[in-house]
C-alpha cells in the first residue's frame, strides 16, 4: 500500500499565465493560486486586471501582473525580467495566448493566416524560449501549451488554427526531448469547444451548438473547470514522470 497520496500541490511554486485576463487563461490562474502558486498574470491592459488581481490576493497569492503582448518579443522580455525581479524564479509556465480567426482555406487572407502563425506559433515559441532559458539554468521547470482539439482533429473552415495547433503539439515534443536532462518537462493541454467569452458567439447558435455536441460522445460541451485540472496536474510534482504529451481535454471528439 502506498504510505503517501500523488502530490498535486503548487505550494511555494510560481506560475507565469499568459492571456490571463479571460477564459481558460483566467481559469488557470485561479487554480494554480488554489493549489498554492503565486502568480504572474500575462495581460495586455494591467489596470483592467485589478479585479483578478484583488481576487487572487485575497486567497492569499502574490501576484504580479505584468504587460505582455504576444509575440512582441520585448513586452516578452520585459514580462520575464519582471518576474524574475519579484519572484527570483518561473517553477511553471501556462501557454494560453491564441488565436483562431476562421475561415474556409480557399477565403483566407494572408493577414490572417500572418495573424494565427505570429501568435500561435512564434508567440508561444518565443515565450518558452525566453522562460526556458531560465528553467534550463534552474534545472527544473513546468512548461504547458493550451493546444486544442484542433491539432489533432479536422475542422471544416479552421485550417490554419489546425496547422498551429498541430505545430504546438509536436514543438512540445521537440522541447520535451531537448530540456528533459534539465528536468524541464513540457507538454499540451489539448480541450474541445469550452464556454467562454470567445466561443459564446458560435456556441450560441443552435444549428452549431447540436452538430458541435454530435461530435462529443459524453455529450456536453466544455467548461473551464474541466481544463485546469489537467493542468494544475501536469504542473505539480504528481506528473513529475510526464513529459512530451497531449493531455486531450476533448469528451472523446478524437476517437469518436
Amino acid at each position: 500500500m502506498q504510505k503517501n497520496a500523488p502530490d498535486f500541490s503548487l505550494e511555494g511554486k510560481v506560475t507565469l499565465v499568459t492571456g490571463a485576463s479571460r477564459g481558460i487563461g483566467r481559469a488557470c490562474a485561479l487554480a494554480c493560486a488554489a493549489a498554492g502558486s503565486d502568480i504572474v498574470l500575462g495581460v495586455r491592459d494591467v489596470a483592467a486586471s485589478a479585479g483578478l488581481v484583488a481576487e487572487l490576493e485575497g486567497a492569499g497569492r502574490t501576484v504580479l501582473p505584468v504587460e505582455l503582448d504576444i509575440p512582441n518579443k520585448v513586452h516578452i522580455a520585459q514580462a520575464v525580467d519582471a518576474a524574475l525581479t519579484a519572484f527570483g524564479r518561473i517553477d511553471v509556465l501556462v501557454n494560453n495566448v491564441g488565436v483562431a480567426p476562421g475561415n474556409l482555406a480557399e477565403l483566407v487572407e494572408e493577414k490572417d493566416l500572418d495573424e494565427i502563425l505570429d501568435v500561435n506559433i512564434k508567440g508561444t515559441f518565443l515565450m518558452t524560449q525566453a522562460v526556458g532559458r531560465h528553467m534550463i539554468k534552474r534545472n527544473g521547470g513546468r512548461i504547458i501549451n493550451i493546444s486544442s482539439q484542433a491539432g489533432t482533429v479536422a475542422l471544416r473552415g479552421e485550417a490554419i488554427y489546425c496547422m498551429s495547433k498541430a505545430a504546438i503539439n509536436h514543438l512540445t515534443r521537440c522541447l520535451a526531448a531537448e530540456w528533459a536532462r534539465y528536468d524541464v518537462t513540457v507538454n499540451t493541454v489539448s480541450p474541445t469547444f469550452i464556454h467562454t467569452d470567445g466561443t459564446a458567439p458560435f456556441l450560441s447558435d443552435a444549428d452549431n451548438r447540436k452538430a458541435t455536441l454530435g461530435h462529443i460522445p459524453l455529450g456536453r460541451i466544455g467548461e473551464t473547470d474541466d481544463v485546469v485540472g489537467a493542468v494544475v496536474f501536469l504542473a505539480s510534482p504528481a506528473a513529475s514522470l510526464i513529459t512530451g504529451t497531449n493531455l486531450l481535454v476533448d469528451g472523446g471528439w478524437s476517437v469518436a
